[in-house]
C-alpha cells in the first residue's frame, strides 16, 4: 500500500506492466476523487514529441505521409518525432526536419507546447515554424516508409478543416500558424513581431 495522493486521487498500489525503449505503461489500484475504488492505466512517454511547420519563400509547406499502426490507416503530418531527453528541443525539431524532408531551416521560433491525450499519458509535445529553407538530402529511419509532399499552407489549412489531416500535433501546429497569418503575424519570410 502506497497511499500517495495525486491532487484529488489516492493511489493505493502501482505496478509497471509493460516497457518498451518509447513507453512504459504503469497499471494503479486507486482511490477516485469521490473516494470510491478504481483503476487508472498511465502511458509514461520516454520522449519529448517534435513537430515542425516548415514555411518556404512561396508560402508553401511539406507534409509528411505515412501508414500509421495503431490506426490502421495513412497519416498526411506535419514533420514530426521525438526528442530525448535532455537534449535541446530545437536541436531535435532541426534532426526530425532533416530527416523526414532533407530541408535544413536559418530561422526558427516556438509556436506551441501542449499535452497529448492527457486522460491516459503524459506525452508531452513542443512544435515549431520554421522557415529560411535549404533542400537537402532526406534521412528517414530505417523503420519509415515516408512520403513528402509540398503544399500551399491555405491547402494544409484546408486538409485541416476537412479532416484530411486528423494528427493532433499536425492539427494543433497548423492552426497555431493559421492563426499567426490570421493576425498579421505571418509572412512569405515567416513570422514576425507585430
Amino acid at each position: 500500500m502506497t497511499n500517495e495522493r495525486k491532487g484529488p486521487w489516492t493511489v493505493l498500489s502501482k505496478k509497471d506492466v509493460y516497457e518498451n525503449p518509447w513507453i512504459r505503461l504503469t497499471h494503479h489500484e486507486v482511490l477516485t476523487p469521490a473516494q470510491t475504488p478504481g483503476i487508472y492505466g498511465l502511458i509514461h512517454y520516454k520522449n519529448l514529441a517534435i513537430g515542425v511547420v516548415p514555411i518556404d519563400s512561396e508560402g508553401h509547406t511539406y507534409l509528411v505521409g505515412q501508414y500509421r499502426f495503431p490506426l490502421e490507416a495513412y497519416s498526411w503530418e506535419i514533420p514530426e518525432g521525438g526528442g530525448a531527453p535532455g537534449v535541446d528541443p530545437l536541436q531535435s525539431a532541426a534532426r526530425e526536419l532533416r530527416e523526414e524532408t532533407g530541408l535544413s531551416a536559418s530561422h526558427w521560433r516556438k509556436i506551441l507546447e501542449c499535452d497529448l491525450s492527457n486522460s491516459v499519458s503524459d506525452e508531452r509535445a513542443v512544435a515549431y515554424v520554421a522557415w529560411g529553407l535549404t533542400q537537402g538530402e532526406a534521412e528517414p529511419e530505417a523503420t519509415e516508409d515516408l512520403t513528402v509532399k509540398r503544399v500551399p499552407l491555405a491547402e494544409a489549412f484546408r486538409m485541416v478543416s476537412a479532416g484530411e489531416i486528423r494528427d493532433a500535433l499536425s492539427v494543433l501546429s497548423l492552426q497555431a500558424v493559421e492563426l499567426l497569418q490570421l493576425q498579421g503575424k505571418l509572412d512569405r519570410g515567416g513570422p514576425r513581431d507585430g
